[in-house]
């Protein structure tokens, strides 16, 4: 499969993508000294492109700190990209100003990971959810109040919540209302940053369901972030894995799941339980730990932990390519110098 026929499938995949993004990175600067100069980078995004589909919930799987939720908000623009560009209904939003992002962030909204920090305690909930309806002039008085307790039914909070406040609610609902505030102003594209990873199993199962709900209710676009590989394969229909902030694999869900071809993949899967107390699975335990971001290992990031690796993998990063084993229109992206 050769570079051109790599950039064909993924030009097919972007024609009907919602959000697009082509060579995307981003670092943190560490500064030190009297004159506080650059003095190192923490490099969390190096380089990613992918294309988002309307309609679907692309799940992006790693561990933890790996620049997952980094990626989600560089692509929302909280935090402006280093390098590389940004694509939204086909308009490259990269470089717009203040006023012209206001506008784009209407179609474009976020639900935070800790549902006890992302709610300020100080604001009712009908401020919390009707902030952006007054902000961006939708409603305002009473029927903004009306919006926001519709919002709340929605998401399955009685209408009597309005005007209290977040200490009142448990942590499966105080998610509901930071779920209600995304979607105040009908949003298209959602990242959803591990939006159950803090909640008890039986309340992920209940937002999970509430999402997927929404979803086909208003047509919603998803980036949904976790390191639980189990919640990602119950809602989304493709999957990436990142890797010390470079993607080494895409596919369909079910590819994924039953096919995984990145040694990285793989050792992730292996740790997954298996339901069946009969069933046996060999467990692939990770050497070492996850590399530093500051200075990532040359050639291809995984080799220091991967039992498959060779001198080319410590010496060349491997270009992301599409498989040959991929047909019928499931495109399986894989950056691996022995797969």
């Amino acid at each position: 499969m050769t570079d051109a026929d790599v950039r064909q499938a993924e030009a097919a995949v972007a024609g009907d993508s919602l959000v697009r993004i082509d060579n995307l990175v981003k670092h943190f600067p560490i500064k030190g000294g009297v004159f506080s100069r650059e003095v190192a980078k923490v490099q969390a995004v190096g380089g990613v492109s992918l294309a988002i589909r309307s309609g679907e919930t692309l799940g992006l799987v790693g561990e933890s700190g790996c620049g997952k939720s980094t990626l989600g908000r560089t692509i929302l623009r909280l935090w402006e990209p280093t390098e590389g560009r940004i694509y939204f209904q086909n308009q490259d939003i990269t470089d717009y100003g203040a006023d012209r992002m206001r506008r784009v962030r209407r179609e474009m909204q976020i639900i935070f990971q800790d549902p006890y920090a992302s709610l300020n305690p100080r604001m009712t909930v009908e401020q919390i959810v009707g902030g952006s309806l007054s902000v961006h002039g939708i409603a305002r008085g009473s029927r903004r109040r009306g919006r926001v307790v519709e919002l709340l039914e929605t998401v399955g909070i009685r209408e009597d919540a309005v005007d209290r406040y977040p200490y009142e609610f448990s942590g499966g609902q105080r998610q509901r209302i930071g779920i209600a505030r995304a979607l105040a102003v009908l949003p298209k594209f959602i990242v959803a940053d591990e939006p159950v990873s803090s909640l008890d199993v039986s309340i992920q199962a209940q937002i999970i369901n509430l999402l997927i709900s929404l979803q086909e209710q208003f047509h919603l676009t998803f980036l949904f972030i976790a390191h639980d590989l189990r919640v990602v394969e119950h809602v989304s229909d493709r999957i990436a894995v990142m890797y010390l902030g470079k993607i080494v694999e895409l596919s369909e869900s079910k590819t994924i799941y039953f096919s995984p071809l990145h040694p990285y993949t793989q050792a992730l899967l292996s740790a997954l339980p298996i339901p069946e107390a009969t069933q046996r699975k060999e467990r692939i335990i990770l050497k070492g730990d996850v590399p530093s971001p500051i200075n990532p290992p040359s050639g291809c990031y995984f080799h220091p932990r991967c039992w498959k690796a060779t001198d080319v993998c410590r010496e060349r990063f491997p270009e992301v390519r599409l498989h040959p084993s991929s047909k019928g229109g499931a495109e399986h992206y894989v950056a691996c110098h022995n797969v």
